[in-house]
């Protein structure tokens, strides 16, 4: 009842864009990381630099472990930035930093929709699981209205994935007028280079979106299935 043939049919398109996205963001860094920015800054200096001409004296920078696990902490006004972005010279490296920064601007400045998400965490971290709970529980006992529930709830992951998505792209702009008005990149390869890593990591939530909505939507048509043959 829980998997049937019809859910690699929903889900299908969004793995293999999920496969896409994954080599491409892969393919953009590794080109770009081996390419170093004339700048000659770091990820982290290039991040420092950035920070005092944007007037973010608050903001602190922390290594984080992993690969490209870059983020920025809104509680405690840090930037995270991973020891192949922090300490390296290259193009993919700054506009990792300069993306993770401009979502300190975001912070700043009161940006609407990065507070929207934000105020969706809470929500969406228990609706995950509890939406998935209750759509199993109304399959499995024939319970409509509380699997339609579970669909409800469990649709907050799609808003979240789609309230993501204008938040990451604004990010993205923010940094590539930051590297460029700042000089820290310089000439059009380059600003290629940034556009095509920036690009490539846009796409990540793109396809969280798609995946998150297809999933939704599969579940749905089996919930309606099932009260049609009631």
């Amino acid at each position: 009842m829980f998997f049937n043939p019809t859910y690699l049919l929903f889900m299908a398109p969004a793995f293999l864009l999920m496969m896409f996205t994954s080599w491409y963001v892969k393919h953009a860094y590794n080109k770009w990381s081996k390419v170093a920015a004339r700048s000659r800054l770091t990820g982290a200096q290039a991040a420092q630099r950035l920070i005092s001409s944007g007037n973010l004296y608050g903001v602190q920078i922390q290594g984080v472990a992993g690969n490209l696990s870059d983020h920025y902490d809104p509680r405690d006004k840090t930037l995270y930035l991973s020891s192949g972005v922090a300490n390296v010279a290259s193009v993919a490296s700054v506009a990792v930093a300069a993306h993770e920064l401009g979502h300190a601007l975001q912070d700043a400045d009161g940006y609407l929709p990065l507070r929207f998400r934000a105020a969706l965490v809470p929500a969406v971290s228990i609706g995950s699981n509890l939406g998935w709970i209750l759509i199993m529980l109304g399959l499995f006992l024939n319970w409509i209205n509380v699997a339609w529930l579970g669909v409800l709830v469990f649709s907050g992951g799609a808003i979240f994935a789609l309230a993501t998505l204008p938040v990451e792209l604004n990010a993205s702009a923010r940094a590539k007028l930051l590297l460029v008005d700042s000089g820290i990149i310089q000439g059009e390869d380059e600003q290629r280079g940034v556009n095509n890593v920036l690009n490539a990591a846009a796409l990540t939530y793109v396809a969280g979106l798609v995946t998150a909505i297809l999933q939704l939507l599969y579940y749905i048509s089996l919930i309606s299935g099932l009260g049609r043959r009631r």
